[in-house]
């Protein structure tokens, strides 16, 4: 592996190590905000030294972005955990300018809406790297995912997100500016600099950083790592995976399989085969 995917995926394994440890050690009453706190604090503790996005949390209908209107509304509020309730922890640590971008869905206790929403996020895995190796256009592949939404009876709740966005490049952060300062109670200082040097940069290209099914995303998929988040609703239940892609001029990949809902998916499936030789 190229040794900057390397140092890529070290970042989002060390993100997804927090999300499981701070979601095992979530408990009734506990609020969105303790646990961004919690995914912060550990983060900074295990050597994340800035933020693409500093952690967030969503808490039951939260999690489906019910209510949610305003790009200030998704930072974490009072919303206190019940059980029964599902959970979003998001979140994109930075270490050394490597970046990542994770999303893990949860669940306290037992939720059966929330199992089948998240078991059959499995689909949309396989079927959004299908599509970017086929060199469908962005914007294609965002009305590709759209039409299978509809035909599973969810909701589209990813283009709640600013710009309605599937996804967004992601890259080492090289700036000058200091880190670890955040400015809106959500973005890194560093991370927007940057962000706003590739939106111009793909504009004179006629490509954009952001992947929507708008007009800038009418091309095909641009080569190098990718934040993708395919974010599904059922009624009041949200639930999403967020993870790196890897694109190339011909092909593309997920960064790492070692990952919480593909193993959950794997561990999932060998239980339904066992159950099957046992009828």
């Amino acid at each position: 592996m190229d040794v900057d995917l390397e140092r890529h995926r070290r970042v989002q394994a060390l993100a997804y190590r927090c999300a499981e440890e701070v979601a095992a050690g979530l408990e009734p009453g506990v609020t969105e905000r303790e646990a961004a706190r919690r995914m912060r604090r550990w983060l900074v503790r295990n050597g994340v030294d800035d933020w693409f996005h500093v952690p967030f949390a969503w808490f039951g209908d939260r999690t489906a972005f019910r209510g949610i209107r305003l790009p200030h509304q998704f930072l974490p509020t009072g919303r206190r955990l019940e059980e029964g309730m599902p959970y979003v922890l998001d979140a994109a640590p930075i270490v050394d300018g490597y970046t990542a971008d994770i999303g893990y869905s949860g669940c306290l206790g037992e939720n059966p809406p929330w199992e089948k929403l998240v078991g059959d996020l499995a689909a949309y895995r396989t079927l959004i790297v299908d599509l970017v190796r086929s060199r469908r256009t962005f914007a294609d592949i965002y009305a590709e995912v759209d039409r299978r939404i509809a035909r599973d009876g969810y909701e589209n709740r990813h283009r709640k997100y600013p710009g309605r966005v599937i996804g967004h490049q992601v890259g080492r952060i090289d700036s000058r500016l200091p880190r670890n300062v955040v400015l809106g109670g959500a973005f890194g200082l560093r991370t927007l600099q940057t962000i706003g040097r590739d939106l111009v940069k793909e504009r004179l290209e006629g490509r954009s950083p952001l992947w929507n099914g708008g007009r800038r995303s009418r091309h095909a998929p641009t080569p190098g790592l990718w934040a993708v988040e395919p974010h599904l609703g059922f009624r009041d239940v949200g639930a999403k995976f967020e993870e790196l892609l890897v694109v190339t001029e011909d092909d593309a990949h997920w960064l790492d399989d070692d990952l919480p809902h593909v193993r959950r998916w794997a561990a999932a499936e060998k239980a339904a085969e066992r159950a099957a030789d046992h009828e």
